[in-house]
């Protein structure tokens, strides 16, 4: 643990999720690749399709609407149906083919477990001071288990536009009506979870399951109120 500026009292704690609580980029990897398959089995028209077509897709709708870019399963689904749509499906076909592929990488994106570890930490962290889950993604809380530990959560979307905006940072803080300095919120990512926090006047600490935390190697040099080596610390700290 390293402490770089003197925290003030703890009331309550924001989590980020993704690469914080746990490792990430596979959970995606594995999910894409089960909606590929998914698509394959049941529209064999998709087979004819490769990632540079699904990536135009998703292009499009971003320069279309820029905004859409903080809603990744709004974006998702728009590029979903814009795909089987290219491919001649229409209608309820259309709605169908579209609804059914999401939900089954929705699905996939939340089939993970996290390690008993973490739910103690949560549960201990949890009847301590509340917790609010803060994140750019859009896992399932209450399909990997975690949900009974948050007593609120706040997805990225176009009302609330992902992290280091501090749209979501203000709208915790207004749910928990404690003042912003004394949140702590605890996140993977120096530029979107730190630099957005303390934008939003909150206590940052810096943790990532995912890689090896040395700051020297991250993209932006900003310092967090404290590095965390292990999530456990966060008891030390209440």
């Amino acid at each position: 643990m390293i402490f770089y500026k003197k925290l003030k009292p703890i009331q309550a704690i924001t989590f980020d999720l993704d690469d914080t609580l746990y490792e990430n980029t596979s959970v995606i990897v594995k999910a894409q690749s089960a909606l590929i398959e998914f698509m394959h089995e049941q529209y064999p028209a998709t087979k004819t399709l490769d990632k540079t077509f699904w990536r135009t897709q998703q292009q499009t709708h971003i320069l279309a609407n820029p905004a859409i870019k903080n809603d990744i399963g709004e974006l998702r689904r728009l590029t979903l149906a814009s795909g089987f749509s290219a491919l001649g499906l229409v209608g309820d076909e259309l709605d169908a083919a579209t609804q059914k592929s999401f939900e089954h990488f929705y699905f996939q994106r939340s089939n993970f477990t996290l390690n008993r570890n973490i739910h103690s930490l949560l549960e201990n962290l949890a009847n301590r001071v509340p917790l609010v889950a803060i994140t750019n993604g859009n896992v399932d809380l209450e399909q990997i288990g975690i949900s009974e530990y948050f007593c609120n959560s706040f997805k990225a979307s176009l009302e609330f536009p992902m992290k280091p905006h501090i749209a979501m940072f203000d709208a915790a803080q207004n749910y928990l009506n404690i003042s912003h300095e004394n949140i702590l919120h605890v996140g993977d990512n120096l530029s979107k979870d730190v630099y957005g926090a303390l934008k939003a006047g909150y206590q940052a600490a810096w943790y990532a399951e995912d890689r090896s935390m040395l700051i020297r190697n991250e993209q932006l040099q900003l310092l967090p109120h404290i590095q965390l080596s292990r999530l456990s610390q966060l008891l030390d700290l209440i």
